[in-house]
């Protein structure tokens, strides 16, 4: 079985050598594939005088989380590659991650993306944000078992949604659902890929054997969690899911009643009312709609 694995960097210089150096000593061989969204640090010089075996794909701007992994899994599937690993540039692999993954994946077809435990930078937690998807709704037996069950775990638990930190995704998949939604530029194409999966019938799974380091506790995201960017992005994702309707209609007459209702008593929620419905208006109904074709389609936006 060949993997590939696709590793998106933008000043990553802190983390890159010890995320590809974890992948050289995975007990199962992987190409490795960087894609650069134009670092202006010293993440380039890095891979190029101590990783000299990556496939680096240089870009001059940032194209996105998505955008750019697509470049890689298109030159993976390309390559006739069986399997593609995303790895995010600040976490790194288990000696045995990837070769248990492989192993459990080709038992059971019904999955297409399979991930690993993410602990904390430090190994000493769960990554505060994956610990958040495996409660008893989301992902059934998980915790239970650990705790009651421990000799004794499933080979898979089947879990509504994990990031896209350290994902296995099988050709198949790839085939099926096709690449990221690049109208995500940053947070929230995990969640729309997720979606077009299960649109497509298959699963999304934690292998509880085996683990990742994300290192990433003590970063301060802020600048993408306000509540302007934090709506563009639900509404993307709104727009984008094959599973849901959504009417754009509907939503602006909601907005425009917020507006009239705190125009002179809120003058703050007014504010970003408008923002929010200068955005929605400003969206182009035919790309939404050419979005949820492709987001239905084979090999969507990896053309």
């Amino acid at each position: 079985m060949k993997v590939a694995t696709i590793i998106v960097t933008y000043n990553g210089e802190q983390w890159i050598e010890r995320c590809i150096n974890s992948l050289i000593k995975s007990s199962k061989k992987t190409e490795i594939i960087v894609i650069d969204n134009g670092s202006k640090d010293n993440t380039l010089n890095i891979i190029k005088d101590k990783c000299p075996s990556v496939k680096l794909l240089e870009k001059k701007e940032n194209l996105g989380f998505g955008a750019a992994n697509n470049l890689g899994i298109l030159y993976a599937l390309n390559s006739n590659m069986d399997y593609v690993f995303l790895l995010n540039q600040d976490a790194w692999v288990h000696p045995d991650t990837i070769e248990v993954l492989i192993s459990t994946s080709y038992k059971d077809k019904s999955f297409g993306i399979l991930s690993p435990i993410h602990l904390n930078g430090k190994g000493t937690a769960l990554d505060k944000n994956f610990s958040h998807h495996i409660n008893s709704e989301d992902c059934p037996g998980l915790l239970s078992d650990f705790i009651l069950n421990h000799n004794n775990l499933k080979d898979i638990y089947p879990i509504k949604f994990t990031n896209a930190a350290a994902w296995l995704v099988t050709r198949e998949c790839l085939e099926i659902v096709g690449g990221f939604n690049p109208s995500f530029f940053h947070y929230g194409e995990d969640n729309n890929y997720v979606h077009r999966v299960h649109f497509h019938n298959l699963k999304v799974g934690i292998i509880p054997t085996v683990f990742i380091n994300h290192d990433r506790e003590y970063r301060d995201n802020n600048e993408y969690f306000n509540d302007i960017n934090n709506y563009k992005r639900s509404i993307i994702e709104k727009t984008s899911n094959p599973n849901l309707p959504f009417s754009i209609t509907k939503e602006t007459k909601h907005l425009i009643f917020i507006c009239l209702k705190s125009i002179f008593f809120k003058r703050k929620t007014f504010k970003i009312s408008l923002q929010k419905l200068i955005f929605l208006t400003k969206l182009d109904n035919k790309t939404l709609a050419l979005n949820l074709k492709k987001s239905k389609g084979k090999k969507a936006f990896l053309n």
